[in-house]
This record gives C-alpha cells, structure tokens and sequence, in this order.
C-alpha cells in the first residue's frame, strides 16, 4: 500500500511539474492545464454574460487563477500521498499534539500545505533522516511554484496589452478612413508601408503571444475597439486592398506580407482555439469574432 501511495503521489508531482515547465518554458506553450481547463470556463461564461458582461471580462483572470489552483492541488495532494504512509513513524509530533490520532491523510494535506507554503509551523516536523531531505524539497518546489505563477502574470499581461494595442491601432484606421474618405490606395506610399510593416509585426507578435500562452486568447476587453476579433476583418480588407495594382510595389509588397500574417494568425486560432484547423482565412475569422461577442439577452 505505501509504495502505491508513493508511486500515485510522484505521478501527481510529476504531472504537475510537467505542466508548469511545459506551460512556462515551452516554445509552444504545450502545457496541458492552461490550454484545456480556460475552455469550459469560457464557454460557461457566455450563457452568464448575456445578463452580466462583466462575467466575461473576468473569464481570462479566473481561468488564470484555476490553472496556478490546480498546480497547488496536484502538488499538495501528491506530496500527502507521499508523506501519509510515514507520517507517525517519520515524523515528531508537538507535545499538545497525539500522534496516535494524527495519522489520517488530513494531517497529511495539511502537513503538506504548510510546507509546499513555506509557512512552517512547526508543530509536525521531519525526524527520519530522508524526510528531512523529502520535507524541504517541497519547500522549495513551492518557492518555485510561486515564482512560475509570479512569472507567468507578469509575462502575460504585457501579451494582453499588446493585443489590445493593435485592435486600438486597428479601429483608429477604420474610423479615420470612414472621416477622411482616405483609402490606402490614396496615402502616401512611404507613409503605406509604414502603416502596413507595423501592423504586420504587431500581428506577428500577437501571434507568437497565442502560441506561448494560449491562456490570454481569454483575456476579453470591456470596449470593441480594443477587441481584436472585432477588427480582423478590417485588417484583412486593408491588406487585399494594399494589394491593388493601384498601389506602388512597395506597398503591395507590405500588403501581401500583412496577407500572409493574417492567414498565419487565423491557422493557429483555428487550430488552437476553434477546432477549424484547415479552413479558411475567412471563416476563421467570422468564428473568432463569433466566439468574442457577447450573447444577447433572450
């Protein structure tokens, strides 16, 4: 029985490790927890958000937090079901304490708590000589733990407000264009490419944000210029436009590689996101503003 427990108890910690690197460390962002569990989350949201849209707005910072949850879960659970069957024999109790009466898994979640917290109580301590090797290991994997989930808001906020920086950038060229009357085929051509290289790299950084952390597609903005589902399509008809023979070379050069970036953009959200992994640029993005917007009431 205690080498099942272990062995259950290792799996656990292993799994969990494995998710925090893989969804940390990854070049694709591979990490099982963050990419699966937002899903019913967000889709969950969308009955609630007709009537409440802030529901949705808290979908991404929620689906954040379960993820760094489940972490501590599989850690804390594990590292009990390791501890558990030592936990009288292995370990020194506090004198108000009776070790007799304290040897439940209970005792074993809490004792694994307060050192995957590094709280450190005291009152139950290590007094074999490999649980005082085992003990503080766990310890430090929950220092680890802290700082991958430090690390992992820290990196994905400045993902967010790049996507909401292009959806903004994105919405200022429609509504000047609907002002002005001004087209690309009317700008400047210096000016053209310009717009059109740094929309493409924008794009190309949303992109690579999608792919390392798959966890901000859900990170939804309360106003519509800042969605970027909603300005896709604006983006994509700058871009055929731009390559209209009458623009200069330059120009149509910039517009097909922005051409190429939407499709590329619209393959990994279909693929990743949508379950459309070979359609087409278009329906892509019809689903992926279809999936953005909020329900109406009924």
């Amino acid at each position: 029985m205690t080498l099942i427990l272990s062995l259950l108890g290792i799996g656990l910690i292993f799994a969990a490790l494995r998710d925090i690197f893989d969804t940390l460390f990854h070049p694709s962002g591979k990490g099982m927890l963050s990419r699966t569990l937002p899903r019913p989350l967000w889709r969950g949201s969308r009955w609630i958000s007709a009537h409440y849209p802030t529901v949705r707005e808290l979908c991404g910072p929620v689906a954040l937090l379960a993820v760094i949850a489940s972490w501590v879960v599989l850690l804390a659970v594990g590292w009990s079901l390791v501890l558990w069957p030592h936990l009288i024999e292995g370990f020194s109790f506090d004198p108000e304490l009776t070790p007799s009466t304290r040897g439940g898994f209970t005792d074993a979640l809490y004792l694994s708590l307060v050192t995957l917290t590094t709280l450190g109580f005291g009152d139950i301590a290590p007094a074999s000589g490999w649980l005082r090797v085992l003990v503080p290991l766990e310890a430090a994997i929950g220092l680890v733990l802290l700082t991958a989930g430090l690390s992992w808001v820290v990196s994905l906020y400045p993902a967010f407000s790049r996507h909401r920086s292009l959806a903004h950038e994105i919405s200022l060229v429609r509504e000047a264009e609907s002002e002005s009357g001004i087209g690309i085929r009317q700008m400047d051509a210096l000016a053209a490419e310009l717009m059109l290289g740094n929309m493409t790299s924008q794009l190309v950084a949303v992109q690579t944000d999608l792919v390392h952390f798959p966890i901000s597609y859900y990170f939804r903005s309360g106003h519509e210029r800042f969605e970027l589902s909603s300005v896709m399509p604006c983006l994509l008809h700058l871009a055929e436009e731009g390559t209209s023979e009458d623009c200069s070379s330059g120009v149509r050069m910039r517009a097909s590689m922005l051409r190429s970036a939407i499709d590329d953009f619209s393959a990994t959200v279909g693929a990743r996101f949508l379950d459309l992994p070979s359609a087409p640029t278009e329906r892509v993005l019809t689903a992926y503003a279809r999936d953005n917007s909020l329900p109406r009431p009924s």
